[in-house]
């Protein structure tokens, strides 16, 4: 990592440096208060006279300017409302931002010079200027409401007697100063994790201390580590908590089964991944005297375990989902209960949340039934086990298990028919795999797709979600609910704009047609050298799914009603399903909203880090398995163009890097930002989004997870 020189940041001691802002700040603090230039000065200890005219002229500017209002003459209010706005920063990385705000259909531009100290994610006030640039609305944030987080993981970078650490999220522009009573012990070089203290408002950088060592940059643990706490996640259970778990009462009563719906002499298996260890949900299967079928989902009854005001709850809820990084899990639960005492293992009695179903031959729900249950698991399956029986290519298996299988897909199939026909959206994206050594290094890189055996399940746990969030939504009482919002037009047209480049388009004239195009464009893509690129791009143009007791329905699975109920050892917005319809089953009354709306909201912010968490880990793997393919050429696809140069995704492993516009020397380069293109000055050629290329690895950085490309030019 090459050096950066650095001075002691410093404020400037001239109080009348930035006087606009700082004026502004004082009448933010009381927006009703009329103040003169004598209580200004007096609040910025002005006392010479040069200085005192200085905020007498800058008051006018202001009042020119619409910032202030005269409201009799030398003294001034803060103007009304009608250019300020609150919303939600969004730093580039190129340093400027965006401020999204509710109430406002387009997002105001803040060029850096304007961000004022405001981080991503930050809340802030935002003053909106009249003019436009460039069509954009342009603004200045004039306050920050509250700070998304104080916390950075970076590199120490130690001179003598200070230090400043260089995060590693390239969206923080501004890097750490830290003093040498700060440090804590670390060294130059080192990852850190560091904490901003303060701000001087005439620093271009902000103070702070170390608060966490966490080891070398490029060390395999520290860099997993690293990602975990960059988005506040856990990465290991306090001990009172695992003491806690490992106390809990496992034993299955006499009692508690008489409690409960008794299916252990019901033909029940599970399917998951090869490599999972946490089983949240089972099949049973039998045929039913009048030809219909018995079909039960099984899920693990955790809150049977987990019980309410507890350490172990309150642990639960904090993290709120399991983290699938690439070569570990981060459960939600402590081991003893997510792999052992709650996961539905083969040949042992469990406890579980049911939802079973008579149904006829063409997949039809002629009856549900839901309770608690007790199970046993005759069969543990791999969707690649599940999947050989499906394609007749399995020898020597249980015929009785094979029935089972075989028909459930017949069954499944017909479900998943109906749904599409009913307009949901098939987003059968392709997954990033590793093939890891014992010092989980990365020697392999495959694409999983999604096959019958795991759509078989899909829709099996889906039909359950959708059938628990029916009872309890018809009824009309407080349930927490699974919703997608239907698409951005905007986005959807700007998704139009691209795609059209290729010879696609979609049709957004109603909810049906988008649904119906959507579909079309996801499967014409289907094995394409775009497709990945496309599919996306397909996905960013979807509003977010989120956890809320408000229902509006779920756009993308066209469900009028659906929850999360099939994963609670893994989701603890299920945990929530689960003891909501067990109260209405008993029936209780209607709760009050208001606490699971909040626990609703906290679940979806900590999804949310957690995929990105998620993607990080996949991206530095992808970065560590570049690292030993330096002088091999990859095909790839142009998948963004941009002023400063092009990203291109590698086609046989979706790893994707940035080609430098000045690495590009065959040409003088310019960016067409209308044809999504970089042009060639005299040559006239173009290098278009959706292009494919070729391409080698010119650097690799673990630290931020970038690659860079040099292009392979004929």
């Amino acid at each position: 990592m090459s050096k950066r020189k650095k001075r002691i940041p410093s404020p400037n001691n001239n109080k009348i440096k930035d006087l606009d802002r700082k004026i502004l700040e004082i009448f933010n603090q009381n927006p009703n208060k009329i103040h003169n230039y004598k209580q200004i000065a007096s609040k910025l200890e002005v006392q010479d006279s040069n200085g005192r005219n200085q905020i007498i002229q800058k008051l006018k500017e202001l009042e020119v300017n619409d910032r202030l209002e005269e409201v009799t003459i030398g003294k001034y209010i803060i103007t009304k409302q009608r250019y300020y706005h609150e919303g939600k920063v969004e730093v580039t990385s190129r340093g400027n931002a965006y401020v999204i705000c509710d109430d406002l259909e387009q997002d105001i531009y803040i060029p850096l010079r304007n961000l004022n100290h405001a981080l991503n994610n930050d809340i802030v006030k935002v003053y909106v200027y009249k003019r436009r640039v460039n069509k954009k609305q342009e603004g200045e944030i004039i306050e920050i409401l509250k700070r998304a987080k104080s916390d950075f993981v970076g590199v120490l970078q130690k001179n003598k007697s200070f230090g400043f650490v260089v995060p590693d999220d390239p969206k923080m522009y501004a890097d750490i100063f830290v003093s040498s009573s700060e440090l804590n012990d670390a060294v130059d070089g080192d990852k850190v994790l560091a904490e901003i203290i303060d701000w001087p408002s005439n620093s271009k950088n902000p103070f702070g201390k170390i608060t966490r060592v966490l080891g070398k940059p490029g060390d395999h643990d520290t860099e997993i580590h690293s990602i975990l706490i960059e988005y506040g996640l856990p990465y290991a259970f306090p001990d009172h908590v695992e003491e806690y778990a490992s106390k809990i009462p496992i034993e299955i009563t006499k009692e508690e089964i008489s409690k409960r719906r008794d299916m252990r002499n019901d033909l029940t298996f599970t399917i998951d991944p090869k490599d999972a260890k946490d089983f949240d949900d089972a099949l049973s299967f039998k045929i039913l005297e009048n030809g219909h079928y018995e079909i039960g989902i099984h899920i693990a009854d955790v809150s049977h375990y987990l019980k309410e005001n507890t350490i172990l709850e309150e642990e639960a809820y904090q993290r709120a989902t399991s983290v699938y990084l690439v070569d570990r899990v981060v459960p939600m639960l402590p081991e003893i209960l997510s792999n052992n005492v709650c996961s539905l293992r083969p040949n042992e009695e469990k406890l579980t949340f049911s939802v079973v179903f008579e149904m006829d031959e063409k997949g039809y729900v002629v009856k549900p039934w839901f309770g608690r249950t007790v199970i046993y698991s005759n069969k543990r399956f791999a969707y690649e086990d599940a999947q050989d029986i499906i394609e007749g290519s399995a020898e020597g298996g249980d015929k009785e298990l094979e029935t089972a299988i075989l028909t459930l897909d017949v069954l499944a199939k017909k479900i998943r028919q109906r749904r599409m026909n009913q307009g949901a959206i098939s987003f059968d994206k392709t997954e990033v795999k590793f093939e890891l050594d014992k010092d989980a290094t990365p020697i392999g890189v495959f694409i999983k797709e999604s096959k019958d055996a795991n759509k078989l399940i899909e829709e099996f746990m889906l039909l359950a979600n959708r059938s628990v969030a029916e009872l309890i939504g018809k009824k009309k009482k407080t349930f927490v609910y699974r919703v997608h919002d239907e698409p951005n037009i905007e986005k959807l047209t700007l998704l139009q704009g691209i795609i059209s480049k290729f010879g696609y388009r979609i049709d957004t004239n109603n909810k049906d047609t988008t649904a119906q195009s959507l579909n079309k464009l996801l499967a014409d893509v289907h094995g394409k050298a775009e497709s990945n690129m496309i599919e996306t791009l397909t996905i960013r143009s979807m509003s977010k799914a989120i956890y809320t007791t408000e229902n509006i329905g779920h756009y993308g699975l066209a469900f009028e009603h659906y929850t999360h109920f099939t994963s609670p050892i893994r989701r603890y917005p299920d945990v929530m399903a689960h003891r909501l319809l067990q109260h209405y089953l008993d029936g209780g009354q209607s709760v009050k909203a208001e606490p699971y709306e909040e626990k609703c909201k906290h679940s979806s912010e900590m999804e949310f880090l957690a995929s990105k968490a998620e993607r990080d880990s996949i991206k530095y793997m992808q970065v560590k398995y570049m690292q030993n393919h330096k002088e091999q050429e990859f095909l790839g696809v142009i998948s963004g163009v941009t002023e400063w140069g092009i990203y291109v995704e590698i086609i046989e492993n979706k790893c994707e890097g940035m080609v430098r516009i000045k690495d590009i020397t065959s040409d003088y380069y310019i960016f067409d930002d209308k044809q999504y293109a970089l042009i060639g000055q005299v040559s006239k050629n173009m290098y278009q989004l959706g292009d494919q290329v070729t391409v080698t690895v010119k650097n690799t950085d673990l630290e931020r997870k970038h690659l860079d490309f040099n292009l392979v030019e004929d």
